[in-house]
């Protein structure tokens, strides 16, 4: 009973986070691929869904980096194709997604991470994910009703 008791308590307090996979990675046929790294990381999917963002979601979205000399092309880039977000369930799901991601540019990515094997530059990189918890709670709400999500109550 005790035993018990701990998984379904940890399973209830995995943390989540949001997880874009790019157009360059639809596009090029690569999102099974980048689904087992995060699956094999020990990260599982508990939301997805496919979209084309529309131009106002993405500058809504990336409104933090309205400021920036790349946003108008980092709005175009998101808008030119369907994309996948996701959440993500694991313990310190943040972390590990970001370092299964790896650097943002690909040319500095740790070989064998997601954006080294799939990203070709520093903005088609393969995907996108949050930073912090704080930032993956605001992402999550701003693609998925609470519904829409389903934790993961199996033991690994």
């Amino acid at each position: 009973m005790i035993k018990f008791f701990l998984f379904a308590a940890s399973a209830l307090f995995a943390e989540q986070t949001f997880s874009i996979i790019k157009p360059d990675a639809v596009e090029s046929n690569k999102i099974g691929d980048i689904e087992s790294y995060l699956e094999t990381s020990g990260l599982n999917i508990v939301a997805a869904k496919l979209i084309h963002l529309t131009p106002e979601q993405a500058q809504e979205f990336y409104a933090v980096h309205k400021d920036r000399p790349f946003y108008k092309d980092l709005v175009a880039y998101m808008t030119s194709g369907p994309v996948l977000v996701q959440v993500l369930e694991g313990e310190d799901a943040v972390a590990l997604n970001r370092k299964v991601m790896g650097s943002t540019n690909p040319k500095e990515a740790s070989a064998g991470t997601i954006r080294a094997d799939f990203g070709t530059d520093i903005q088609r990189n393969a995907v996108h994910g949050s930073d912090s918890l704080e930032n993956a709670k605001k992402e999550i709400s701003f693609f998925f009703k609470p519904e829409e999500i389903h934790p993961c109550t199996k033991s690994k």
